[in-house]
Formats: C-alpha cells, structure tokens, sequence
C-alpha cells in the first residue's frame, strides 16, 4: 500500500489511526532516511493508544522507550531505535525479547538494520520524501499483520 502524506500531521494522523486499529500487539517498522517522519510516526502511534505524543521523543541515544497504556487492548507502547546499534548480540542485550512481549505495541526506527532479528510477521513502514511531499509504503509480512493493516486500511479517509 502506498499512501502520500502531505505533511507532519498527516504521518501522525496516519499512525494514530494504526494504534486505534489495534486489537492486538504488533511490530511496526520503521524504515527511511534522516528527517523521513520516523519518529512523527511514533508520535502518531503514541497518541492513538492514549498516550501525550509530546512526550515521545527519539531514543536514538537511550535505545529504547517503554510507554505504558492505560486503557484498551495493548499494555505499552516500546518505541525503539537501532541506528546505534552494532550487532543483534547488542540488541538481544538491550532488550529485543522484553519489547516483544504480548500486548506490546513496538515501533522500531532503523529496522532495516537488523531485519532478521525482527519477527517475520510484521507491519513495514517505509517513509521517504520530505515534509512536504512524504510517502509511506506499507507492507504487511504476515498473518497478525494483514489483519491489522486491513483495519487500518478501512480507517483511512
């Protein structure tokens, strides 16, 4: 699915629509350049689950991020970054297992550095553009997956 987003508000729009569509936990990936909308997605996730997306901010230097939810299907919303990560024996020791916990909602930017470490059952995200003229390219890579983007996908205006 590709879908052009003309703006920061509509990348966060977009995710806070796939966190509302939520019935389950998910890994969401998160691909693109420096600026691409990574962490304006994450935002986006963190407000459809409840959350004050002003408070999630890139963990590029903490790893990771553990938000808990209050209300509805999922527990926590872990929004992680890979950019400073060296090797998978690095990221099994920041914690990869734990953030893949059920009901977790785990938004991971840079995923295309360790995509074999990921689960294959995923919601690929890939943004590219500028804010202006963003894209998101949307591919589901498994059962839990199709699912959840088939409801996004009926959110959509």
């Amino acid at each position: 699915m590709r879908w052009p987003s003309p703006g920061p508000e509509a990348t966060r729009a977009a995710a806070a629509r796939l966190a509302r569509s939520l019935d389950a936990g998910l890994v969401v990936a998160l691909v693109g350049p420096l600026g691409a909308g990574k962490t304006v997605f994450a935002k986006g996730l963190a407000e459809g689950l409840g959350l004050d997306p002003d408070a999630v901010a890139s963990p590029t230097f903490v790893i990771a991020s553990e938000y808990p939810v209050a209300a509805g299907p999922l527990r926590r919303l872990v929004h992680a970054d890979l950019y400073r990560i060296e090797s998978e024996a690095e990221l099994e020791a920041a914690g990869l297992r734990d953030w893949l916990e059920p009901g977790t909602l785990l938004a991971v930017e840079w995923a295309d550095r360790f995509p074999e470490a990921l689960p294959g059952d995923r919601l690929e995200v890939a943004l590219s553009g500028g804010a202006g003229d963003r894209v998101l390219e949307i591919r589901a890579l498994g059962p839990a997956s199709q699912k959840a983007m088939a409801r996004w996908r009926q959110m959509w205006p």
